[in-house]
């Protein structure tokens, strides 16, 4: 049902390697064990698209990612009902002292998504982080939390009685499996503090199993995990459940995938993840068409690299190669 017919018919693989640039970014603050990002941009009929999934990802879950590219590359966006989307602050799972730093990347964003859960912290790292973030923020901003799956059942609801003194928005992915996150919500409903799926949805033979289960409050949707923007339209359509939708630490080319995403949606109660170019230390596009939060919000258009920093941060030949050899691969998975 969620198959989109259309997304069958891709270019060919030689129009796709001459038209592709690969880049590495550098990172201001370490982020899911990275300090420089990787990813192919690649300029298609329609203008420039992304293809990132992380080195770490097989082939297979690779290939959603490049249908989402050539999507994206290849044919018109779906028409769009917004023309801003408002966007969350993204802070890494830093020490409390390092909070203010990074949050002043962001600009105007009042709502704050802190990584809990990481390995080799302890919740009272996590409390701290949170507690300093609260401070910043104020009594009237918005904390979400983002576990990664990195708690077990019992840690999950031990860590939401310590943490609900901070006001929570929601939390995100706090267990891995479909099923823990069922019961914590049943645990914990009496609460107030909705249960989000991320990897349950992206990551998932099946991203509606997760709403049939009732797992969830609400999605994390992000387009190129998901195979492009029309199947993520179509997984939030039939999960018939609110929709954040968030990057997957992508350059501007690749959060305006997400803005459009986030733009097509009929309703969007939430801010969005899509401020995460904030992270990089530079981007590919020039400053004033960078998809940077600017009064908390980013702007729903496509953007276009600029030739300079393409080649200033153009990856070593031995990466170019990897990366053709990757979408080599995977293009014959499609």
């Amino acid at each position: 049902m969620l198959d989109d017919p259309e997304t069958r018919d891709h270019p060919a693989l030689a129009d796709v390697v001459e038209r592709m640039r690969v880049v590495a970014l550098p990172l201001h603050t370490r982020f899911r064990g990275q300090t420089v990002r990787e990813l192919a941009l690649i300029e298609g009929p329609e203008g420039w698209t992304e293809f990132s999934p992380f080195p770490e990802y097989d082939d297979a879950e690779s290939a959603a990612w490049l249908r989402a590219a050539l999507e994206f590359g290849w044919r018109p966006a779906p028409p769009v009902l917004r023309t801003s989307i408002p966007v969350n602050a993204t802070l890494p799972a830093v020490p409390a002292a390092d909070v203010e730093r990074v949050l002043a990347h962001y600009d105007g964003c009042r709502t704050v998504k802190v990584k809990v859960a990481e390995r080799g912290q302890t919740l009272d790292d996590d409390a701290a982080r949170i507690g300093r973030v609260r401070e910043l923020v104020g009594p009237e901003g918005r904390i979400r939390l983002d576990a990664n799956g990195g708690w077990n059942l019992d840690e999950a609801e031990h860590a939401v009685h310590r943490l609900a003194e901070f006001d929570l928005e929601y939390l995100e992915q706090p267990c891995a499996s479909v099923e823990e996150l069922a019961e914590l919500r049943r645990r914990i409903g009496y609460l107030g503090i909705p249960v989000a799926a991320d990897e349950s949805v992206r990551k998932a033979d099946d991203p509606l199993a997760v709403a049939r289960a009732g797992a969830a409050d609400l999605l994390v949707v992000k387009a190129q995990p998901l195979g492009g923007l029309r199947r993520a339209l179509a997984v939030v359509a039939e999960a018939g459940l609110p929709a954040v939708i968030s990057s997957a630490l992508e350059s501007s080319v690749g959060i305006a995938m997400g803005a459009h995403l986030a733009a097509a949606l009929p309703e969007l109660p939430y801010d969005c993840g899509l401020a995460t170019v904030d992270l990089f230390e530079t981007d590919v596009v020039a400053p004033a068409g960078s998809l940077r939060a600017r009064g908390g919000s980013i702007p729903v258009e496509r953007a276009v690299p600029d030739a300079d920093l393409l080649e200033r941060l153009r990856a070593a030949p031995a990466r170019e190669q990897w990366w053709r050899d990757r979408v080599t691969r995977v293009h014959a998975l499609l």
